[in-house]
């Protein structure tokens, strides 16, 4: 392919530094607000981490859910932005908040109707006190959903204007008062887990309100106008959705199935539990780089796409690859040498500490060499619009590789570490088929706006 000049790219090396750094520093942000509760919880007792895992584990259900319409909305307009049509995306954008409160209010309200039971109909049978912990942490969470999913879809908007340095100011807010909030309500008033659900709903409320308030600003590229002003645009939605209802579904189902094997986690017993809970904390720090590119790329992809200047997508998709994976070779190996101290600061048990260390390890060389293709890449094909595709990929390869083959290696013994390298074995998959596709340019057939 024949490389591009510099003049003709779309976007400068001060726009990408101004759109990656700062939210390279949101994303880490958000997983502290996570972590936090289960480090600080860590004082209560082993049971609280575990409880807080599992509840973690159907959170991420819905966070992902109410991510793939924020990614929806966040295509659609980098799209527009990209055919320097700022109405078009304004529009976009009062549509994507409207989707966004409807459904987060009603996954919010089915939740708190069903707490106890949905808890006992994916993890069944587990140790009382960790219910209990899990119990208490789970409806404060619930009740934070809608202002969560609100936060998300306007960090998302902000993010296709390269606006991410806004979006980071807000996660430091969100962080300050989610660990003051758990200092306060976890150690002083002895409140456990549900003090530290109450600290993330806080932090949750006044992230909501403060990215609201920001995308109301007619000053910016793309703004809501008279939010309260009631206007409903199926042509609109149908283009949100045409991205999100299939990032939605592939999400959940991703989802459904890591609950699957967190519940045969579960069943391997307490250090088992709380042994996964540190793993996934450090494997989505070591993460963080490829998660911010795949973000990114949805600005840069899909402003490329929406200008049809597919050669310059192809080049920023190179160049974006190369960084993640310089980034993440970094992260990993820093990881990989403070794992053990990051595993002790959870007060595990010498049971679930081995495991924590002896699994994360592996992860962590594999998230080194294969993690960016298999989760950074398919967010480039979501952003040109081949999100049908990604979904299909992700769908089948979760319920054969991982869902499956965890089953089966905890068939022959294998307990934690079977369910990890079951997992690895799904990215294996992924990455066959979405490398397939970008290097075939079936994405560029498809169409958004």
């Amino acid at each position: 392919m024949k490389s591009i000049a510099a003049p003709e790219r779309m976007f400068s090396g001060k726009y990408l530094r101004s759109l990656i750094i700062p939210l390279l520093f949101e994303q880490i942000l958000t997983i502290t607000i996570g972590m936090a509760d289960t480090i600080m919880v860590a004082a209560v007792g082993e049971a609280s981490v575990s409880g807080i895992s599992l509840v973690d584990s159907i959170s991420n259900l819905f966070i992902q859910l109410f991510s793939a319409f924020a990614t929806g909305g966040a295509v659609v307009a980098s799209q527009y932005l990209g055919r320097k049509d700022k109405i078009s995306a304004s529009k976009s954008a009062k549509q994507l908040v409207y989707i966004t409160i409807l459904f987060s209010g009603v996954i919010s309200a089915v939740c708190l109707i069903g707490n106890r039971h949905l808890l006992r109909l994916v993890f069944g049978s587990i140790e009382a006190d960790v219910m209990t912990a899990a119990e208490n942490y789970f409806i404060f969470i619930v009740l934070s959903y809608p202002f969560l999913a609100l936060c998300n879809s306007c960090n998302a908007l902000c993010r296709s204007m390269g606006r991410s340095r806004i979006t980071m100011t807000v996660s430091l807010i969100m962080n300050i008062i989610n660990i003051g909030g758990n200092a306060v309500l976890i150690y002083s008033v002895g409140l456990g887990t549900a003090g530290a659900g109450i600290a993330s709903l806080a932090s949750r409320i006044a992230g909501a309100v403060i990215m609201l308030t920001v995308v109301c600003n007619r000053k910016l590229d793309i703004h809501i106008e008279r939010l309260f002003h009631f206007e409903w645009n199926w042509a609109m939605i149908r283009k949100i959705l045409r991205i999100g209802l299939p990032s939605g579904v592939e999400n959940s189902t991703f989802h459904i199935g890591k609950i699957l094997v967190q519940s045969l986690v579960s069943t391997f017993g307490t250090p088992s539990i709380a042994a996964n809970a540190v793993i996934n904390n450090i494997c989505s720090f070591a993460n963080i780089p490829g998660s911010v590119v795949g973000m990114a790329s949805i600005t840069v992809i899909g402003q490329c796409c929406g200008a049809r200047k597919l050669d310059q997508a192809r080049w920023y998709a190179r160049f974006l690859m190369i960084l993640t994976y310089v980034l993440m070779a970094m992260t990993c190996l820093a990881f990989y040498i403070t794992t053990p101290f990051l595993s002790s600061l959870y007060n595990l048990s010498d049971e679930a500490m081995g495991l924590a260390v002896k699994c994360t390890h592996m992860l962590l060389i594999q998230t080194a060499i294969f993690w960016p293709l298999s989760f950074t890449l398919p967010n480039y094909l979501r952003a040109a619009g081949d999100a049908r595709y990604t979904m299909t990929v992700a769908m089948l390869s979760m319920w054969i590789c991982r869902v499956a083959l965890s089953y089966f290696f905890a068939h022959l013994g294998l307990g934690l570490y079977g369910t990890s390298w079951a997992m690895v074995i799904d990215w294996y998959a992924r990455i066959i088929f979405f490398s397939y596709r970008w290097l075939k340019g079936g994405w560029k057939t498809k169409s958004v706006i």
